[in-house]
């Protein structure tokens, strides 16, 4: 179970929104980069990139931004000795040309949301494109899919949409509850339980995050096909400790048994 720390950009700053609000937005770090090295420092196994300004506009507004976060990830890995960990970006990713420009920086993985809902199409050329490299971005409330930076909800449930964007080759499916996010009121584990059992690829859960109790919870479903969870305001505000509760899920996921027999 992976914990993947969210550092959500907004005007060049590391910040956190109340339920995706832009206008209920808290400055946690004027510099992003440092943010990173941080949550490396911490033992980040990946990082969750959002451009909330690009969410909004529909193209990317914060690339200085994301380009330091690469190369910080990068200075860390050499200067520990340790492997460059993945680094995943969503948020105003509109066409195949941004994609490609991103990946060649160094991200592993983009994150397809609005436009995915929006214009199918576009993501099934990015997944013939870029395979293994495009996550799917749902967000969700009662079910029902939001796009635009959560402002405008559809019609479409979260489980047909998932399904069909599994079909077009997609790596993984990321869901959040945006109920629950940024109100550390626990992660909607039944609804993202639901969605994993539906799917043949990882999904990825966020929103709701509040103690080592959440992470334990997730721990006890992970076998469903939860890959990780995007941990955002509790690792800011101290009420989860991103590498004790990383280190508890490992205990629970058996990882560093794994990990020493792959080694021997």
């Amino acid at each position: 179970m992976l914990l993947i720390p969210a550092i959500d950009i907004k005007d060049g700053q590391c910040v956190r929104l109340k339920q995706g609000d832009m206008d209920q937005a808290t400055v946690f770090s004027p510099d992003p980069a440092d943010m990173a090295r941080h949550w490396l420092a911490q033992g980040a196994r990946r990082l969750h990139l959002v451009d909330l300004n690009g969410a909004f506009a529909g193209k990317p507004k914060n690339e200085s931004a994301v380009k330091a976060i690469i190369k910080a990830m990068r200075d860390f890995a050499r200067d520990n000795n340790v492997d460059e960990i993945p680094i995943q970006l969503g948020g105003g990713i509109r066409d195949l040309d941004t994609i490609e420009r991103y990946l060649d920086d160094g991200l592993s993985y983009i994150i397809i949301g609005t436009a995915a809902v929006k214009n199918p199409g576009f993501l099934h050329d990015a997944c013939s494109a870029f395979p293994g490299q495009i996550i799917v971005g749902l967000d969700a409330k009662d079910g029902k899919v939001a796009t635009d930076g959560w402002s405008k909800l559809s019609g479409h449930e979260v489980i047909d949409l998932a399904k069909k964007f599994e079909d077009y080759g997609c790596e993984a499916i990321i869901y959040t509850d945006i109920g629950r996010d940024g109100m550390m009121g626990g992660v909607n584990i039944d609804a993202t339980v639901k969605l994993a059992q539906s799917m043949t690829i990882p999904v990825i859960a966020s929103g709701g995050v509040h103690t080592i109790k959440d992470v334990e919870a997730l721990c006890a479903v992970q076998d469903e096909g939860i890959e990780g969870v995007i941990c955002g305001r509790s690792i800011y505000e101290g009420t989860l400790n991103l590498a004790d509760a990383q280190q508890r899920a490992d205990e629970l996921s058996g990882y560093e048994q794994q990990a020493e027999e792959d080694q021997a």
